[in-house]
C-alpha cells in the first residue's frame, strides 16, 4: 500500500474503548475514519468523529449491526462513495460473556458467536471483496483475546468465539495473500474499557479492579489503556508491516505466552 495515497478505515465497535482508541490512533496517521456501532451510541460516535477531525483527518459514523450482512455492505459502500476506497477494516466489535458451561443456552451461543465471530467473518468477507476490486491491497484486522489463546473458567462461549477468530484470520490470510491483503488479529489481555466495568469497582480500587481480582485469571495479571491496542493496530496498518500475516498477536503484559 502506498503512503502517498489517501487511505480509509472502518472500525466496528468504534464508539468507545479499544475501537475509539484505534480510530484516533489511525487518524494520527492521516487515515480517513469511519466508526461503526449499534443504535443508541450516536452521541458517543459523534464525539469520536469530532476527535478524529481535531487531528486533521476526515470521518463519519455509521449505525448498524455487525451480524447483519447488509449493514456491513452498506457501510463499505458509503465509505467508498465518500472517500474513494476502503483500505483498512478493523473488525473490533465484540461482547464479553461470563457464564458456566452448565448454564449456557443455544440463545447465548448464537448471540456471542453472532457478534464476536460472524461479525468478523462478514467484515473480512466484504472488505476483501472491495479491496480485491480496488487492486491495491489492504489490511484486515480482527479482535481476538487472551481468551482466544487459553480457555478461562466460566467463559466457554466467549473463549471459543475468540479462538475462532484465529482460525478465520489464518485461513483468510492464505486466501488473500495473492491480492496483497494481509489479515491479522490482536489478542488483548485486560484493557481498561467499559467492558471490564463491574458494580463493585468503586470499593475494590477502580475500573477493572473486580475483574483483576477474579481467581480465574493468572496471578499478577495487570491492565492497560486502550491506547496500547491502538498502537499495535496502527503498526499492522503501516506499509512496513506487509511481512506480518496470519498472526494473532498477544498484547497482555506477559500474562500468557504463546
Amino acid at each position: 500500500m502506498s503512503t502517498t495515497v489517501s487511505r480509509s478505515a472502518i472500525i466496528t465497535g468504534g464508539a468507545q474503548g479499544m475501537g475509539e482508541a484505534i480510530a484516533l490512533r489511525l487518524a494520527q496517521e492521516g487515515v480517513n475514519i469511519v466508526v461503526f456501532d449499534i443504535k443508541g451510541k450516536e452521541t458517543q460516535l459523534e464525539g469520536v468523529i469530532k476527535q478524529v477531525e481535531a487531528k486533521g483527518s476526515k470521518g463519519f459514523f455509521f449505525v448498524g449491526d455487525v451480524t447483519i450482512e447488509k449493514d456491513i455492505q452498506d457501510v463499505i459502500a458509503k465509505t467508498v462513495e465518500k472517500f474513494g476506497s476502503l483500505d483498512i477494516m478493523v473488525a473490533n466489535a465484540g461482547i464479553l460473556a461470563m457464564k458456566p458451561i452448565t448454564e449456557c443456552t443455544p440463545e447465548d451461543f448464537n448471540r456471542v458467536f453472532g457478534i464476536n465471530t460472524l461479525g468478523v467473518m462478514l467484515c473480512y468477507k466484504h472488505a476483501a471483496l472491495q479491496m480485491i476490486k480496488q487492486g491495491r491491497g489492504g489490511r484486515l484486522i480482527g479482535a481476538s483475546s487472551i481468551g482466544g489463546k487459553q480457555g478461562m473458567a466460566e467463559a466457554s462461549l466467549y473463549c471459543s468465539s475468540k479462538f475462532a477468530i484465529r482460525g478465520i484470520t489464518q485461513a483468510a490470510a492464505l486466501e488473500l495473500k495473492a491480492h496483497n491483503i494481509t489479515v491479522n488479529a490482536y489478542a488483548p489481555g485486560v484493557i481498561q474499557t467499559p467492558m471490564i466495568a463491574h458494580p463493585d469497582d468503586a470499593k475494590n480500587g477502580g475500573l477493572g479492579s473486580t475483574v483483576l481480582a477474579n481467581p480465574n485469571l493468572r496471578q499478577g495479571t495487570t491492565s492497560a489503556s486502550p491506547s496500547v491496542v491502538g498502537e499495535l493496530v496502527a503498526y499492522l496498518c503501516k506499509p512496513e508491516a506487509f511481512f506480518v500475516n496470519g498472526q494473532t498477536i498477544t498484547i497482555d503484559g506477559g500474562t500468557y505466552f504463546d
